[in-house]
């Protein structure tokens, strides 16, 4: 079937739909569309996802919301209530395990199995497919709060039907935002096709009285990113979603450090959805942002980790996002305790609570990041639709091939690599090395003048080792890397 950017009829759905259900035993369950969305109906609206972040965006609220996931149910819902109840979360995740975002379904089994044998977790998430609704339902049911998916899976159809029908009402990320940063050799027109699938789907339970929301994985790799290339990203997905019927989509970004970048890039990015989501004609949707905090390398003293957490916390304040994903203090070790998770979310909240009233006004410093984040952002996107030649799904595919969309230390063959970003003097991320990407002549000089000022100012050369020095810089206590002597 040739790729295009065109919503599937209900047929070629319904089609696809029985390919999809016969991966795994489990997907028998769900076989009875109208049953599942007639299930979705009775989940309280007090519980739905897509409702509560569109009140939050009314109220101007910033909602927190952890990650977490373990293997078996029970295991699962102590955790969860434990982070509502102790944590204050306002929104509960559920990160599914690695083994089923490869869809690797039997090795969920064995996993399983030893998790009960040895009564703790053996998976590093929750193996929904393997649960299938009757876990699903159980895991919804037990909670007061409304609960997302969040994964990395480059073929989440199967796994979306099992969430859906569970009565879950919103599923993370994209078919570039779940390909490029996690796979190594997924084809970019697979993915496309899969989530445009997956999307299909969550309209289709939005058009039966459900309201579902999306949200692309914004911070892509998490290393040094360069806002407009996240930016880029996040709203092509939002376009993606959005043809397919999605209405309710978040659109998302990670922390970078810079805090008037930081501010700039989610304004910019709010904005530039809503622009390009009417220019193609989706005139309904209600867009919502969510940031997450430090997603590179953490300080491993605890009380450094909680000044990490604090600071993003500050900035997601002041840009007034819809939700902010939170970090905790142990995350240099790995999975943390769900009492070093509740804790991350209580001290969140505490800054929250006490910037609940302030804004970053527009200064003039902010109306310049804004203004190049969007010019970049721009130049970006115009090049992807015209290599398409007006379709955005053939487009997106190109402009890989040609590294006009590139995503830096991504594991993918199928980026190019070619662009390397450092800070420049205040931290901000710029384009050291641009690749293909195809900025404006004046947008090239500015990001060369920027990062000049830093080698003059460190007196250094103005080469990879910035980048190199900048990877390991806030787990060192410092924002901007500094030569070695």
């Amino acid at each position: 079937m040739d790729l295009k950017n065109k919503k599937l009829t209900m047929a070629e759905f319904m089609k696809t739909r029985e390919e999809v259900l016969n991966t795994w035993h489990t997907g028998a369950q769900v076989a009875d569309l109208d049953k599942m969305i007639e299930y979705a109906k009775t989940v309280p609206s007090e519980k739905n996802f897509a409702l509560k972040l569109q009140k939050a965006k009314e109220s101007r609220t910033v909602l927190t919301q952890p990650r977490a996931g373990v293997a078996l149910v029970e295991q699962q819902i102590k955790l969860l209530n434990y982070l509502d109840e102790k944590g204050e979360a306002d929104l509960l995740p559920t990160t599914i395990d690695s083994y089923t975002r490869q869809n690797r379904y039997e090795n969920c089994e064995l996993g399983i199995k030893e998790s009960l044998r040895l009564e703790r977790s053996m998976l590093n998430g929750f193996p929904i497919v393997n649960h299938g609704i009757l876990g699903g339902r159980k895991l919804q049911e037990s909670l007061n709060k409304p609960i997302q998916a969040r994964h990395g899976t480059p073929d989440a159809r199967l796994m979306s039907e099992i969430l859906h029908a569970s009565g879950w009402t919103s599923n993370e990320g994209g078919a570039i935002s779940y390909n490029i940063p996690y796979s190594k050799d997924v084809p970019l027109d697979k993915t496309i096709r899969d989530w445009q699938y997956v999307d299909r789907l969550a309209a289709i339970y939005e058009e039966n009285g459900v309201p579902t929301n999306r949200e692309p994985f914004g911070p892509l790799t998490g290393t040094l990113v360069p806002p407009s290339m996240s930016n880029a990203v996040a709203i092509i997905e939002a376009l993606l979603a959005a043809e397919q019927g999605v209405k309710h989509i978040t659109v998302g970004y990670g922390q970078c450090g810079n805090q008037i970048q930081d501010i700039s890039a989610i304004k910019a990015l709010e904005k530039q959805t809503d622009q390009y989501l009417k220019q193609f004609g989706h005139n309904d949707c209600v867009v919502t942002t969510v940031f997450h905090q430090w997603m590179g390398g953490f300080p491993k003293d605890e009380s450094k980790a909680y000044g990490a957490i604090a600071n993003a916390s500050v900035t997601a304040a002041l840009a007034k996002v819809t939700k902010v994903i939170v970090k905790t203090p142990h995350e240099a070790f790995g999975i943390p305790t769900m009492e070093a998770n509740a804790s991350g979310l209580k001290c969140t909240k505490m800054v929250l609570q006490l910037m609940a009233d302030q804004r970053a006004f527009m200064s003039n410093k902010l109306k310049e990041q804004i203004d190049v984040i969007k010019e970049e952002t721009t130049c970006i996107l115009d090049a992807v639709i015209e290599v398409g030649k007006g379709d955005l799904a053939k487009g997106v595919v190109e402009a890989f091939k040609r590294g006009i969309l590139d995503i830096p230390f991504a594991p993918s063959r199928h980026t190019a690599n070619k662009i390397l970003p450092a800070r420049d003097s205040y931290g901000a991320v710029r384009y050291l090395d641009i690749g293909n990407v195809p900025l404006s002549k004046e947008l090239k000089k500015y990001n060369k003048y920027m990062l000049e000022k830093r080698g003059i100012n460190q007196n250094r050369a103005v080469d990879f080792q910035m980048t190199v020095d900048d990877i390991f810089a806030v787990s060192e206590g410092q924002l901007v890397g500094k030569p070695s002597i």
